[in-house]
């Protein structure tokens, strides 16, 4: 088929395929996840025989993509905003050592925090590494993008960061493909100059980097993902990825000729820029995220003629929409009609039949016969224990913390001091901080609510997965008399308060896993089951 319906996820995952990727690397999280669920159900991949099983964390995906362009070949590392804080590492330093076979991050920023603890945006780090930013503003340009990065990439060595938006991942729209082309064959490359980075090294690969930005404005300048559409006037715009979608949508609407400057490479074409100021009185920027390229132009041009999220005419948080572009614009948008209150409004809720549930029932009235029950949690399907009606956890601040803030508090005096973890988070970055706990003999307990899968992303296989959770944390040298597990159900009740009471009154490390499979996947593999016979 030359056209199908795709998300914009989707449509990044086929233009990776079409140019011709051998791997793709990540750790489910909304709204990056269908680019790799795509890639790993999609016939194309299965006969190009591409790589794309889940990574255990962000970093090692960005580090094994890394390696795969080290051999020659094109890899795709795909994350959310904040899975690039757990890369940025990796991320930052490979602008440095650069790469051989194409190397593309795709990252998807989540504004309004639809499934996420920030807002925070991704070409910041773009902007930080000083490496080439594309963002596109719709599918079809995405799937270009998306096979143009990779040449971009191998163009100038360089990983390059394609960054799209929540509304534009999760919404459908036509793709025409184009003719794909082969994967790259093996050639690593033996270059320690470049990829040891000792400061001899990396001093010299560094100014090669800081010598590389006059190419790469010069390339902003040429690409399409960049053009000015001319208009009358004195107020003109300049529009920032997705942004561009409403600010044409209200130049249609309302019959306006206001000139547009669409931006969707990075860094700026300082030209194409400077024209727009110089034919414009005032100029509103419109960018999805932070007001990162809005503080740039006010330090270019002054702030007396420039209007976005910093002065207030746009909204400093959440997602933007075409009303709120209209008001920018001093245009207040007529005839709209409220939307009725048919539906109540549902706050999320665990499934009925979920483990997590009985396991909650059980530590929240062990907990409540303590003086102190603080519970530190962490991010994934347990984490909506911290409603109604079980108010039993009480922080939740990214991924691994619940350990690692269980032990300071604990180092702190805070008696008891309970971690409550996943089985995907305690692989992704939850290990190192009971290893720090082991060794400190830290007086606290990791409860780990083992569902045998990645839940809350729509049930993608774990690191864990395969109850290998017991052997990991004996490995790290939790001692087996304080390594137990439980099944969380109504009828064990009262048998797993006994194990949590014991374990949270020891005076050292211990680990009591909660260990039942998801209800949702074991009902669709129990569907899959009777469909296949």
């Amino acid at each position: 088929m030359n056209k199908q319906l795709l998300l914009g996820a989707e449509a990044i995952a086929l233009g990776a395929l079409d140019a011709g990727i051998s791997g793709v690397y990540a750790y489910p999280g909304t709204p990056s996840t269908e680019i790799t669920e795509y890639i790993q159900k999609k016939h194309a991949g299965q006969v190009q025989a591409v790589r794309s099983s889940w990574s255990v964390n962000e970093k090692t995906a960005y580090e094994a993509a890394l390696g795969m362009s080290y051999a020659g070949k094109r890899s795709l590392a795909c994350m959310k905003h904040v899975g690039l804080n757990v890369a940025a590492d990796a991320f930052i330093n490979s602008a440095i050592t650069g790469v051989n076979g194409g190397l593309v991050v795709a990252v998807a920023d989540d504004p309004s925090m639809h499934s996420s603890q920030n807002e925070q945006d991704s070409r910041v780090y773009g902007k930080f590494a000083m490496l080439p930013v594309l963002e596109p503003s719709s599918q079809q340009d995405l799937y270009h993008a998306t096979r143009e990065a990779f040449d971009l990439s191998e163009s100038v060595r360089l990983p390059v960061l394609l960054r799209l938006t929540t509304r534009l991942a999760h919404s459908r729209a036509g793709v025409e493909r184009s003719a794909p082309r082969m994967q790259n064959p093996l050639h690593a490359l033996y270059a320690p100059e470049r990829f040891v980075l000792i400061p001899q090294n990396a001093r010299r690969q560094y100014n090669l980097l800081l010598g590389m930005q006059n190419k790469l404005e010069q390339l902003s300048e040429q690409s399409w993902l960049n053009r000015l559409i001319t208009g009358s006037g004195s107020k003109g715009v300049i529009a920032f990825g997705i942004a561009f979608n409403y600010v044409m949508e209200v130049r249609q609407t309302f019959e306006l000729d206001f000139p547009v400057l669409q931006i969707g490479q990075y860094p700026l074409p300082r030209k194409k820029v400077e024209s727009l100021f110089n034919a414009c009185d005032t100029v509103l920027v419109a960018e999805e995220g932070y007001p990162v390229y809005e503080e740039l132009l006010r330090g270019f041009f002054g702030g007396d003629n420039i209007k976005g999220r910093m002065d207030g005419t746009l909204p400093r948080a959440g997602e933007l929409n075409t009303d709120s572009i209209a008001r920018g614009l001093g245009i207040e948008p007529k005839g709209v009609i409220p939307v009725p209150d048919l539906v109540v409004g549902r706050p999320p809720a665990l499934c009925k039949g979920c483990g997590h549930r009985d396991l909650y029932d059980a530590l929240t009235f062990v907990m409540s016969l303590l003086s102190e029950h603080h519970v530190f949690s962490d991010i994934g399907c347990y984490t909506l224990g911290a409603l109604e009606p079980f108010n039993a956890i009480h922080t939740c601040v990214d991924m691994g913390a619940s350990i690692t803030m269980a032990k300071g508090a604990a180092d702190a005096g805070l008696r008891p001091a309970v971690a409550v973890i996943g089985d995907s988070t305690f692989t992704h970055s939850g290990m190192t901080g009971l290893l720090d706990a082991v060794n400190d003999r830290s007086p606290l307990t990791v409860i780990i609510a083992d569902n045998d899968t990645t839940a809350m992303t729509g049930g993608q296989q774990s690191s864990a997965t395969g109850s290998k959770l017991f052997e990991i944390c004996r490995g790290l040298g939790v001692e087996e008399l304080h390594l137990r597990t439980i099944i969380p159900l109504k009828s064990h009740l009262e048998e797993n308060m006994t194990v949590l009471r014991e374990e949270i009154a020891y005076e050292g490390v211990s680990v009591v896993i909660a260990q039942r499979e998801c209800i949702e996947t074991a009902s669709r593999k129990k569907r899959n089951k009777v469909a296949n016979t």
